[in-house]
């Protein structure tokens, strides 16, 4: 009789079968039925582009483009690149917090990379007096939260802070869940950044903290969705809530009330920041977005527009394309089952067409491929730090880490500007 029944694909994931006669039943607990939605998912908040006709139609791969059509981008790219910073500055710095695992011999290779980076993303934040008491860690691109977990073992005798790892993924081996402290706070969102609007999130309303937006190698379009979330849908909100009453106001007593006009507005923000900073590794550029980017003034400054970003963001690869092979074989099986969105994993999504290597020899040699895919790199992130700078804050890109350690070794830091935050000496 158990023959006859029949099996059917689950119509909500084709992946797995069910018994056509138990369908309903299935469907109702089915892992792949929508779930509710989290009071903080509003749909599209950070997506950006809403003006559908300015979207581009799609173009044709780099590998189909004429000699003459190549040295036009190329020239487009260098003439919009004069005048900007090519060298950026190092930065590459350390903190306490990781000494003891960076002097573990226990740590293979790979795994000392990884917390080669994690010190430098620290020693930055602590340059920046981002580490301290009463502030919301907000990691982005979370995966198994160790940037959290460092950040919060940077902070053993620090009260009052919370971590928020933003994370649309179903994540396994979870460092979060091993802390052993009990004045911080640990919670996950899974909700793409996409749709993550932070004034909602629960523990934000009641507690009002300080935000610090830290990421390491958030790919592509994600720094864009991560940017916008932290200082245009949060703070935008919080400036609305800001304006009732003046005692309700976050962390700036003498902040005064903000008028409704566009001037007034804009120098609240910079008196009174719901963001502290923002501290990002970038990474994949070639996975951006002109939908979600937040440089589009800058390129359309610069007499670029979205077909020429199309090509640029494909082009970046080039940067680290011949170096791919060698850098993938380093991963470790652990590092395979952390999803923290590492240089290792993204460079295996570049196929040979789509980097130009098999395509362009003969036009361009590496190390002119290498030189334009840094271009294409350096004038993405100087879109996002123009977007930063327009909206008040104090940016920067910088080395912060060595190219042997991981070619992805730019980080986008931000601070509210003026800033009040003595240099240190």
């Amino acid at each position: 009789e158990e023959n006859d029944r029949k099996r059917i694909p689950c119509p909500l994931d084709p992946n797995h079968t069910v018994y056509e006669d138990q369908l309903q039943k299935h469907l109702k607990k089915c892992n792949s039925r929508e779930k509710p939605k989290p009071v903080y998912f509003v749909q599209d908040i950070n997506a950006g582009l809403k003006d559908v006709a300015e979207i581009p139609e799609k173009q044709v791969p780099l590998s189909s483009l004429s000699k003459e059509e190549l040295e036009n981008l190329i020239s487009k790219l260098k003439k919009a690149s004069n005048g900007l910073e090519l060298c950026l500055k190092e930065q590459i710095l350390s903190h306490q917090a990781l000494q003891e695992a960076l002097n573990d011999p226990k740590n293979g290779e790979s795994a000392f990379k990884h917390l080669k980076q994690q010190a430098s993303i620290l020693g930055n934040m602590e340059k920046l007096h981002l580490l301290g008491p009463g502030r919301c860690f907000v990691e982005f691109g979370a995966g198994r939260g160790k940037l959290s977990h460092w950040v919060d073992v940077a902070l053993q005798n620090v009260e009052n802070v919370q971590f928020l790892l933003v994370e649309r993924a179903t994540t396994r081996f979870k460092v979060d869940g091993k802390h052993k402290r009990r004045d911080s706070v640990f919670e996950r969102l899974q909700v793409d950044i996409q749709h993550l609007c932070l004034n909602k999130v629960p523990i934000l309303e009641k507690k009002k903290l300080a935000v610090v937006g830290i990421g390491k190698h958030l790919c592509g379009a994600a720094t864009d969705l991560a940017l916008r979330c932290l200082v245009e849908s949060y703070t935008t909100c919080c400036d609305g809530e800001n304006e009732e009453p003046a005692p309700k106001r976050s962390r700036n007593d003498k902040t005064e009330v903000a008028s409704n006009n566009s001037a007034d507005n804009e120098s609240n923000r910079e008196e009174c920041k719901p963001v502290a900073g923002i501290v990002i590794a970038l990474c994949c550029h070639h996975k951006c977005d002109w939908t979600h980017y937040v440089g589009r003034e800058f390129f359309k400054s610069v007499g670029l527009g979205p077909v020429e970003f199309h090509y640029f963001q494909r082009m970046s690869s080039w940067a680290t394309c011949g170096m791919r092979e060698t850098a993938t074989k380093a991963s470790t099986s652990e590092e395979n089952e952390d999803q923290t969105n590492d240089i290792e994993e993204h460079e295996q999504t570049l196929s040979k067409t789509e980097s130009g290597s098999d395509t362009l020899q003969g036009i361009l040699t590496v190390e002119e491929r290498k030189e334009i895919g840094c271009l294409c790199k350096l004038l993405i992130d100087h879109g996002r730090i123009e977007y930063l700078k327009q909206r008040g804050y104090k940016a920067a890109l910088q080395y912060y880490t060595d190219s042997a350690v991981s070619l992805e070794n730019v980080l986008l830091t931000a601070v509210p500007s003026p800033s009040l935050i003595p240099e240190p000496t």
